[in-house]
């Protein structure tokens, strides 16, 4: 199912302003706008034209030398190098240096360095072994153990002895502490909040709401104030003034752009009309007259001319090429005879093969029932 199509929203009605700012503007922007069109449909044309017979013809002729001059210049020489010069070179410094360094170090490695490298580690994991053994009974015996009789017999009555002269100390800190933050909160509390708080109710709130009120009002003067200097003229200067000028301009624009659109599409057609008169004049003039010459005249000369002369040119020399074809093959198969003849002079008659019967058939053959050479009914 096809989508319905949007209905076309109803056209506001236009006064007589409208009208009148149309029709001139129309007529004046189609004078100006022909001649403009005309001239770009010309350009267009001649652009096509001159793309079509020069610009790419000469671009393919570039591109096709450029190609050929990189080849010739770069990628031949290049090529060459690579596959004569450095290729070569390549594979004679990988064989030199698979033969004096790659296989002498894998010698070296595996017959001297790995069974060298095995025996120091065995000797290194002996010595490893007794340095550790020594070490844990040394470091058993002269740190462990006396540090332990240290810490059970020493250190630990101690320990016990300082912690419950500390947690003695602790408590009458407290307790004094409790005492000084008591007094000081009594004193803070009747010395600062008491008369802060009597401050703050019976001064300070008074002379703020008297503040506000204050500044309420000078608040509500100034907008007063600004609202009839400033307000109310860019009001009245946007309503009465402003607004209706934009109107009008917006109204010339917009008739100005539909004019330019129409304008731009009459001379479209009047330059169609235009260039299809000057090509049909063309034509008439110009091809239609080498069309009937290339006809009446040039295609039966050519006719004439092709079977008259061109072809016996060719027929013949078809038959210059056949023959020397022909006295190429010959001398060729005379080259290889001769090669024959003296291949032959100098190694003798080749040694000629024994065929041997192996009851097989041949190619040609197939076996059959009826035949000798099966095993169910040969003789």
């Amino acid at each position: 199912m096809e989508p319905q199509k949007p209905l076309p929203e109803p056209r506001q009605p236009e006064g007589c302003l409208v009208t009148a700012i149309r029709i001139p503007v129309r007529i004046v922007v189609l004078v100006l706008v022909v001649p403009v069109r005309m001239a770009w449909d010309a350009l267009v044309v001649a652009g096509r034209f001159l793309n079509d017979t020069v610009l790419r013809p000469l671009g393919r002729a570039l591109e096709w030398a450029l190609e050929w001059t990189g080849r010739i210049l770069f990628v031949w020489p290049l090529l060459g190098l690579w596959r004569y010069l450095l290729v070569p070179l390549g594979k004679g410094l990988a064989w030199l240096g698979n033969v004096l360094v790659v296989v002498p170090a894998v010698w070296l490695y595996r017959y001297v360095l790995t069974p060298l490298g095995h025996g120091i580690a065995w000797t290194a994991r002996g010595i490893a072994t007794g340095l550790y053994a020594a070490g844990a009974w040394l470091v058993r015996y002269l740190v462990v153990a006396p540090a332990v009789w240290l810490y059970r017999w020493v250190l630990t009555p101690s320990g016990h002895g300082v912690m419950w002269l500390l947690r003695g100390i602790g408590r009458g800190i407290a307790a004094v502490g409790i005492g000084v933050y008591t007094a000081v909160a009594w004193l803070a509390r009747y010395l600062v909040v008491v008369p802060a708080v009597w401050l703050y109710e019976w001064v300070l709130t008074p002379v703020g709401h008297g503040v506000t009120w204050l500044l309420r009002g000078i608040g509500l003067a100034l907008y007063w104030v600004a609202r009839v200097v400033f307000v109310l003229p860019v009001l009245a200067l946007w309503r009465w003034v402003l607004t209706p000028v934009g109107r009008f301009l917006a109204v010339v624009g917009r008739e100005v752009g539909d004019a330019l659109g129409h304008a731009w599409r009459i001379a479209g057609h009047v330059s169609l009309a235009v260039g299809r008169f000057l090509a049909t004049l063309f034509r008439w003039v110009c091809v239609e007259p080498v069309r009937w010459a290339y006809r009446t005249l040039l295609t039966p000369v050519g006719h004439v001319v092709r079977d008259v002369v061109l072809r016996p040119v060719a027929e013949a020399a078809r038959g210059v090429g056949r023959a020397t074809r022909e006295a190429l093959a010959s001398v060729r198969e005379t080259a290889r005879q001769a090669r024959a003849d003296f291949r032959r002079m100098l190694f003798g008659e080749p040694r000629e093969t024994v065929a041997v019967d192996r009851r097989e058939p041949t190619g040609l053959e197939t076996r059959t029932l009826g035949s000798s050479t099966t095993a169910l009914t040969k003789d």
